[in-house]
């Protein structure tokens, strides 16, 4: 009978049977401690009539209870010295609880949630809402609540806004796996490095179209686990406020790993049919496979896409994350749609304005000039001399 069976669905088989064990054993040390089921909330977002919200079912200790900081646990009772050493790997040691069922409660409606196999809680319900951002409240088996927020976008609203993360608006050599294992894991969250000039493009961009209306989007291949991460950085470095669209790493019925370009083509789908009113501009960066993604979505969906940005990486970062994918020539040339690209957020600023979707920027254009001149050099820092020092 084994030789029937494909090596690929064999090892599927035994890393969901292993995956399933380690994590029962974890959440059986966890109660032997006295830790709670509790969710770590992210933002939803909807229509007036339908609403996706999103969280993750976790085990937590006493003392993040007891002190409130779910999201921000690594802070409890640290030297000030250490508040601002926060490391990626905090987040993966948590215990998920998969298949929990969580109630969820928003404006007065009351639903029940089935956590997936990772602890993920996604689930989309039909309610009447008003416009902009509205509590949801969560609450597990274990009585702890946990409040989020979901952003109802207007019915008039014409113009949307997705974004890809990782080297879009966030410096991260994700390709490879050496440093994405080293960015993720070790290096200090604060030392990310953002990509210059992106938080002022978004900021003119939902200026442009509604600034307490437009649905911004987060669309990225990342973790959940790293939820925390991107929002503080997000939030650090100026960026609009949205929810975030991750996926949970792991092993599916078909696969030893979940696919993140399929996860991308799944979510960007679920946006047409929640938000159907909505144009979206497509942000995203020539290092993966945005340009397909976005291509294929604009070529499907053409009435759904406004624009398609593409954010070209330097000549270092681009040998960091394994090259340029290159087919934004092939893309333009099959879809209806405006496909700008630039090196960073000024020269896209000017890109859009030459489609009209944007106003022209006198500052903007000066800065693409100084910005060709210093691309890939290393800035110029001042040298502090120690006390004694010649």
């Amino acid at each position: 009978m084994l030789e029937r069976i494909p090596f690929v669905e064999l090892a599927v088989s035994n890393a969901f049977r292993i995956e399933d064990s380690f994590k029962q054993w974890r959440m059986r040390r966890a109660r032997r401690r006295g830790d709670v089921e509790q969710v770590e909330a992210y933002t939803g977002y909807g229509s007036t009539r339908q609403v996706r919200v999103l969280g993750r079912v976790q085990m937590v200790p006493e003392a993040v209870r007891r002190y409130g900081l779910m999201r921000r646990f690594v802070l409890l009772r640290l030297r000030r010295s250490k508040e601002r050493s926060v490391r990626g790997w905090r987040s993966f040691v948590r215990v998920a609880v998969p298949n929990s069922t969580v109630k969820v409660r928003i404006e007065g409606h009351e639903f029940d949630l089935k956590a997936d196999r990772g602890g993920v809680l996604d689930g989309t319900f039909d309610v009447q809402l008003e416009p902009g951002s509205h509590d949801v409240v969560f609450e597990t088996v274990d009585d702890q609540l946990s409040t989020s927020q979901v952003i109802v976008a207007p019915d008039d609203q014409q113009v949307g806004i997705i974004s890809d993360i990782d080297d879009t608006v966030m410096v991260t050599s994700l390709p490879r796996p050496l440093l994405a294992a080293w960015n993720t894991f070790v290096l200090d969250e604060h030392a990310r490095m953002a990509v210059p000039g992106m938080n002022v493009l978004y900021q003119r961009l939902i200026e442009k179209f509604g600034a307490g209306s437009t649905p911004f989007i987060y669309l990225s291949t990342g973790s959940w686990n790293v939820a925390p991460t991107l929002s503080r950085f997000l939030s650090r470095n100026l960026y609009p406020y949205g929810p975030l669209l991750l996926t949970d790493w792991g092993p599916t019925t078909k696969r030893l790993f979940r696919s993140g370009t399929e996860h991308k083509r799944t979510s960007l789908r679920l946006l047409v049919e929640t938000l159907p009113h909505v144009k979206w501009i497509l942000i995203g960066d020539d290092g993966q496979h945005d340009e397909s993604i976005y291509g294929e979505f604009a070529a499907e969906y053409p009435d759904h896409v406004l624009a398609v940005v593409i954010r070209q990486l330097s000549n270092t970062e681009s040998v960091l994350a394994g090259g340029r994918a290159g087919s934004s020539a092939r893309w333009r040339r099959r879809v209806r749609v405006p496909w700008v690209h630039g090196p960073n957020g000024a020269a896209l600023v000017q890109e859009l304005a030459k489609y009209g979707i944007l106003d022209y920027d006198e500052q903007a254009a000066e800065l693409v000039d100084l910005s060709r001149s210093l691309a890939d050099k290393r800035l110029a820092r001042p040298l502090v001399r120690r006390e004694g020092e010649v």
